[in-house]
C-alpha cells in the first residue's frame, strides 16, 4: 500500500513511517516540520499530497492538555478543521481507508466500581478535594472508596479538556465520513505512549518526556499528586505496529460504512510514581520527587482493555515495561 502519514516527521509519526517501509508498504510523509505548506488545513496541499495513495495514517495533531481555555481554537484548528478538510480531500480523491491516531483521554475517568453500587462514573475532582490531597474519586452515590479497572471501548466518552474534546470529535468526524462515503476507518485509542524521540520539554509533551529531561538536567522527576495514579505506558514502536495492523485490516476489505473503536495499550498498568522510579532508577539520577501538586483536568486513573485490538487485529505488545523504561532511559529526545 502507498500510505499518507500526516504528522509523518512526528514522534508517533516517524516510527509508523519505519514500521511501514519494514512491513512493505510505501509511506508518504506530510508533516509541516519537514514542509511548512504541509498542513492539514490546507486543501489543495492534502489532495496534492493524496495523488496515488491507497490509505492515510492520521497522526498530524496537537496534543497535550492544553492551557486552560486559551488555546482552544488553535487545538480546534489543528486537530478537528484539519481533519475534517483531510476526510473531504479523502473523498474527493476516492482514498476509502483511514487510521486515525485516537486517545484514550476521550474517556475521562476510567473505570471505577463501588463495592455497594457496582460501576459508577465520578464526576470532575473538586479543587476543594484536590487542594487538601484528596486525590482518589469517591462513588458518586454514597461517597465510598472506589476501585479502579480497565477501561473498555464501549464505555461512555466524557473528555474533561479541550484536547481530549478534540480527539472526540475527531473520531465522529471520521465516522460520520466513513457512513457518508461508505469507506472502512479505525480509531487507536492511544493510552500513554513513550519512547526514543520523544519531544523534550514541551507543554505538551507526556509525563514520561518531562522526567525524562528532568533526568538529562541532573534534577529529579516531580511526580504530581502522590504517584499513585494509574496509566497504561505503551511503547512507540508497539503502537506503530498497531497501526500497520489496522492498515493491513482495512486492505483485507473489513465492513466499510463505520468507524471500529481500539484501545491501544500495554495491558501492564503501572503508577506514574512507579513509572518515575523505574525510568530514574535506569537513568541512574536522582530518585523522584512526589510533590502533592496536581493539573486540573487530569485524572486520577485510566487503564486499557486493549483485548478486542488482540484478539481482532492479532496485535501484540512485544516491549515490556521495565525492558522499555531502560531503553527510554538512554534514548535521544527531540526539540519541539
Amino acid at each position: 500500500m502507498r500510505v499518507l502519514v500526516t504528522g509523518g516527521a512526528g514522534f508517533i509519526g516517524s516510527h509508523v513511517v519505519e514500521a511501514l517501509r519494514a512491513h512493505g508498504h510505501e509511506p508518504v510523509g506530510y508533516d509541516v516540520r519537514e514542509d511548512p505548506r504541509a498542513d492539514v488545513r490546507d486543501p489543495a496541499a492534502v489532495a496534492r499530497a493524496l495523488a496515488g495513495v491507497d490509505a492515510v495514517c492520521h497522526q498530524a495533531a496537537m496534543v497535550g492538555l492544553g492551557n486552560g481555555f486559551a488555546d482552544a481554537a488553535e487545538y480546534v484548528s489543528r486537530n478537528d478543521l484539519g481533519t475534517a478538510v483531510l476526510l473531504t480531500a479523502m473523498a474527493e480523491a476516492g482514498v476509502r481507508r483511514l487510521v486515525l491516531a485516537g486517545s484514550m483521554v476521550v474517556y475521562g475517568e476510567g473505570r471505577y466500581a463501588c463495592r455497594r453500587h457496582g460501576v459508577v462514573r465520578p464526576g470532575p475532582r473538586a479543587v476543594a478535594d484536590l487542594d487538601a490531597g484528596r486525590f482518589e474519586p469517591a462513588c458518586p452515590v454514597c461517597g465510598a472508596d472506589l476501585d479502579p479497572g480497565l477501561v473498555g471501548e464501549d464505555a461512555p466518552a466524557d473528555p474533561r479538556n479541550v484536547y481530549a474534546t478534540t480527539k472526540l470529535a475527531q473520531e465522529h468526524l471520521a465516522a460520520a465520513w466513513s457512513r457518508t462515503t461508505g469507506a472502512a476507518a479505525v480509531s487507536l485509542r492511544y493510552h500513554n505512549v513513550y519512547g526514543p524521540r520523544m519531544p523534550r520539554d514541551t507543554p505538551y509533551a507526556g509525563v514520561a518526556s518531562f522526567f525524562r529531561s528532568a533526568l538529562a538536567r541532573g534534577e529529579a522527576p516531580r511526580v504530581f499528586e502522590d504517584g499513585r495514579q494509574r496509566r497504561d505506558f505503551v511503547h512507540v514502536r508497539d503502537v506503530a505496529a498497531a497501526n500497520v495492523a489496522a492498515l493491513e485490516a482495512l486492505e483485507a476489505g473489513p465492513s466499510a460504512g463505520a468507524l471500529a473503536v481500539y484501545n491501544t495499550g500495554s495491558g501492564d498498568p503501572h503508577t506514574v510514581g512507579e513509572m518515575a522510579a523505574a525510568l530514574s532508577a535506569a537513568y541512574g539520577g536522582p530518585e523522584p520527587v512526589v510533590t502533592g501538586e496536581y493539573r486540573l483536568g487530569d485524572v486520577r486513573h485510566i487503564t486499557a482493555d486493549s483485548s478486542r485490538l488482540r484478539a481482532e487485529l492479532g496485535w501484540r505488545p512485544r516491549v515490556g515495561f521495565a525492558e522499555g523504561m531502560r531503553e527510554f532511559a538512554g534514548a535521544e529526545l527531540r526539540g519541539a
